[in-house]
């Protein structure tokens, strides 16, 4: 396929087509705040996100974030940064391989990997650090971004 179609393939999205090899970071610092509004969500009352004494004695030392929560920069990294707005993830591929304590400061970062010549389709390297550097989540993902350009010229600013 030539760059000429691959690129009308991705002309429709808001931020074009990314680059293999393209990358995207966010930080945030994770709150007890982000461990109540997710079990609000979705009913997760583990005690170890909630019971400190509890939690103080298990292996983590101390109450955790809910896996979601420590994924969810990720969401945010795909749908804003990189490949961007109108961004999906078709599949994820994740190992929790270290625990996030509330208070953390995690860190996610996206590479493309791969991209489709016939869709706007990626490939995603995913990796969420915490402060020092560990990794806590670490694995692949597929998205597809929908080409959002006339609609968002419609609508306006």
């Amino acid at each position: 396929m030539t760059t000429e179609t691959m690129t009308s393939i991705w002309q429709g999205t808001l931020k074009g087509c990314p680059a293999v090899g393209a990358v995207a970071e966010r930080r945030r610092r994770t709150s007890f705040d982000d461990v109540e509004c997710f079990t609000a969500m979705t009913g997760d009352r583990n005690p170890l996100h909630f019971d400190e004494a509890l939690a103080r004695v298990s292996p983590f030392g101390g109450l955790i974030v809910q896996g979601g929560v420590t994924s969810g920069i990720l969401n945010a990294l795909v749908a804003e940064d990189l490949p961007g707005p109108g961004t999906v993830f078709l599949g994820v591929e994740w190992r929790f391989t270290k625990a996030v304590r509330v208070g953390d400061t995690i860190i996610g970062r996206i590479e493309i990997t791969g991209r489709r010549d016939d869709k706007p389709i990626c490939t995603l390297r995913t990796t969420v650090l915490n402060e020092a550097g560990e990794i806590c989540l670490d694995g692949t993902a597929t998205t597809y971004t929908v080409p959002l350009k006339a609609a968002a010229e419609r609508v306006g600013p």
